[in-house]
């Protein structure tokens, strides 16, 4: 039977219907994304692929959940309360592993923790050793982990310690001091209400090896759902090359909408430093892709630790991680060509 004019036209709007049914019931994964401080530079890569879409290329509709002073996200983990958690370092995998907690890290987005100490400039402190001769305001979550391998590596002394409240005036009092911080952050604070250039000093270029920036899962998400881990992790990659090397006006302009205390000028300094020391693009990362781990490095960290005491000999840090999601070269080609 031939199809009349209005039949025909008819059948065009219900076959219009049908395709937008279609593509609404073909939902993206809802994926909430728990980080460990409020929103950041050193967060860039992630708001990036949110703000861009590269999240949604990949079929994901994420949510980051941002943390702060007053949230602990990591506990949302393993209780299914978030997918997937913004660890800061390798550490937090060994002590999944000792309290038997069924999470696993499944990338490393910086291949340097952006751990440094900051002195001041006119001090005589020209080589890192020299730190052994100061003061050193450290945290109590920084004593218990690299100053415990300083003092193994390198015979610094308990008694040189005093506490570390993310307030730098009793740094900036006392000239003969060092103060922990990130290496793209307090420094540019320092230079900003102190008026002068520190000398910094990252942990990672002394041969603290952790991971930094770490995404964690649940081992359950990893074994049920590979292909929703694989493309969270694949997009983060993405989004830390865009971040890093392209135009992060995106990025920036969400991290600014969650935390209004980041200035352009703040944001600027992190991409800046991030790039200058290598945290998120170097060593294994330059050929293996932003987000690489190696056994080999895993190794390499769980011996400092246990050399310092930190954690123990016997500890089978291997199930704290999989290399099954990354070091496959994803995103290489966004590198800027030398």
């Amino acid at each position: 039977m031939r199809l009349t004019a209005i039949s025909r036209k008819a059948f065009a709007v219900l076959a219009l219907t049908a395709d937008v049914a279609t593509a609404h019931a073909q939902a993206f994964d809802k994926v909430s994304f728990g980080t460990n401080w409020l929103a950041e530079g050193e967060q860039g890569g992630f708001y990036q692929a949110l703000a861009d879409g590269t999240y949604r290329k990949y079929g994901l509709d994420v949510t980051i959940v941002p943390g702060g002073p007053n949230t602990n996200n990591r506990i949302l983990l393993p209780v299914g309360k978030i997918d997937f958690f913004l660890s800061a370092n390798t550490l937090q995998s060994f002590d999944a592993v000792a309290q038997n907690i069924p999470t696993v890290e499944v990338a490393a987005m910086f291949q340097k923790d952006p751990q440094v100490f900051i002195v001041h400039p006119d001090q005589g402190i020209d080589k890192f050793t020299d730190l052994k001769n100061l003061t050193l305001f450290v945290s109590q979550e920084g004593v218990a982990s690299y100053y415990q391998w300083l003092k193994a590596d390198y015979g610094f002394k308990d008694s040189q310690v005093k506490p570390y409240t993310f307030n730098p005036q009793p740094f900036l009092a006392n000239r003969k001091s060092a103060m922990q911080g990130y290496v793209t952050s307090e420094p540019f604070a320092i230079e900003k209400q102190a008026k002068f250039k520190p000398k910094v000093f990252l942990l990672a270029d002394q041969g603290f090896s952790a991971y930094s920036t770490l995404i964690e899962t649940r081992r359950d998400l990893v074994e049920q759902k590979p292909d929703l881990v694989q493309r969270f992790v694949d997009a983060s990659i993405i989004g830390w090359y865009n971040y890093i090397y392209h135009d992060n006006s995106a990025g920036n302009a969400l991290i600014k909408k969650q935390n209004p205390e980041m200035t352009d000028d703040l944001l600027t300094y992190c991409v800046a430093k991030l790039k200058e020391y290598g945290i998120v693009d170097s060593g294994d990362a330059q050929t293996l892709g932003i987000g690489a781990m190696t056994d080999a490095r895993m190794k390499e960290f769980f011996d400092e630790m246990t050399r310092a005491g930190v954690v123990k000999s016997g500890l089978d840090f291997k199930k704290g991680y999989t290399l099954q999601f990354v070091d496959k070269k994803v995103g290489l080609d966004l590198r800027p060509k030398q």
